[in-house]
């Protein structure tokens, strides 16, 4: 059997009309988080030609602008002169009324570390030692390309690209490790009646060569720009787009599984959002240890139970330690309760509407800003699995 294979993961902007809907919905949490930490949001936003729609639940002491905080973050996203969806002229339409108190009392129960799970459901978390962040390489690179796509934009480097774009990666890996990139493609949003070919070199110059690392980037790499041979429209006037629709993008670019619930709009009641942050909080420090060169963790709820129905660690035949002793120490050291993590990782405050783009893992930046990608736990790891 071929000990090479190929990867693929993609990426998008924040211009991306998902990522404008992911945005305003966690933009309406930070307002909440703000003024009121124990405020509940389910915020959901749909985004189109000349239209907003910010609808979801809400039990929270504060109420925000909904309409100023859409306009705020569409400005903010870079659509300001749209034709079709600019942000001084974009219709706010705001449905939102308050949390079911049959959610509410499963939740509900006086000190924060004996909160029940704000839903049912299964999260995931992942790292392995492809890359500094411990990530794997397909998709950190599609999300810096993208967010180098949108650098070049706003510094004006590049002056004819618009906010909407997408990337997409594709690595050789040889015995189990990212070899070289091999193809990429960037779709670039950007203005009317611009030359394809002096835009693709001009994309291929200032984002792809400084961001691909040195010795990554195959000499015959294939190379595609705007396929379809332009963009000119873009944005939410050419798709119509709703928060939660790129979970994939969230997190592993498709290397890790997932389980089904999107993050964005939510606050941190939802197991959806913080277990998974706990689960990639957790493997990433047994990765960061040196436990295991990749590690899968999967967390199971109940609504209003506290305590996980089961935590499931895969280390892909990679632990360094008995697989039965590595569960027991993730046991020890981290206490999966939603209330726990969140009095952990300090996640009731404004932290989250930088993670509406470029993926919620893996964001180089510091830990308090990203709590979940500490490896604080790792060296009692390390020291714990060593008395074993």
């Amino acid at each position: 059997m071929s000990s090479r294979w190929y990867f693929s993961s993609e990426s998008v902007t924040e211009g991306h009309p998902d990522k404008v809907a992911d945005a305003i919905s966690d933009a309406v949490l930070d307002d909440v988080l703000a003024h009121d930490p124990l405020g509940r949001v389910a915020c959901e936003t749909l985004v189109t030609t000349g239209r907003a729609v910010v609808a979801g639940e809400l039990n929270t002491r504060h109420r925000p602008d909904f309409e100023d905080i859409a306009r705020r973050t569409i400005r903010d996203l870079g659509y300001v002169d749209d034709d079709y969806f600019r942000a001084d002229d974009v219709e706010i339409l705001v449905f939102a009324h308050t949390q079911s108190p049959d959610i509410a009392q499963g939740v509900d129960r006086g000190d924060i570390e004996a909160w029940g799970a704000g839903d049912q459901g299964i999260m995931f978390g992942f790292a392995v030692d492809e890359t500094t962040e411990l990530m794997p390489f397909p998709i950190q690179m599609a999300h810096r390309l993208a967010e180098r796509l949108a650098e070049v934009r706003k510094l004006g480097i590049l002056d004819f690209l618009l906010p909407d774009g997408k990337t997409q990666v594709t690595v050789e890996y040889e015995g189990g490790k990212p070899k070289r990139v091999t193809s990429i493609l960037v779709s670039a949003h950007h203005k009317k009646d611009m030359d394809s070919d002096m835009m693709a070199k001009a994309v291929w110059d200032e984002v792809v060569v400084p961001t691909v690392p040195d010795g990554m980037l195959s000499d015959d790499a294939r190379y595609f720009f705007n396929p379809t041979g332009k963009f000119e429209i873009g944005g939410p006037h050419a798709a119509t787009w709703l928060t939660g629709r790129k979970i994939i993008v969230d997190t592993y670019g498709g290397y890790a599984r997932h389980g089904g619930g999107a993050f964005s709009g939510k606050d941190p009641s939802k197991v959806d959002r913080t277990a998974a942050y706990g689960a990639r909080w957790a493997a990433k420090n047994i990765v960061a240890a040196g436990l295991a060169s990749r590690c899968e963790l999967q967390l199971a709820y109940a609504i209003g139970t506290p305590e996980p129905f089961s935590v499931h660690v895969d280390t892909f035949g990679t632990s360094a330690v008995d697989p039965g002793k590595l569960t027991a120490l993730v046991k020890e050291y981290f206490d999966f309760r939603p209330g726990a993590i969140i009095k952990r990782l300090d996640l009731l405050r404004p932290i989250y509407r930088p993670t509406a783009a470029y993926g919620h893992f893996g964001r180089p930046g510091s830990a308090d800003q990203f709590p979940w990608e500490s490896t604080d736990v790792a060296d009692d790891l390390r020291r714990a699995a060593e008395s074993l």
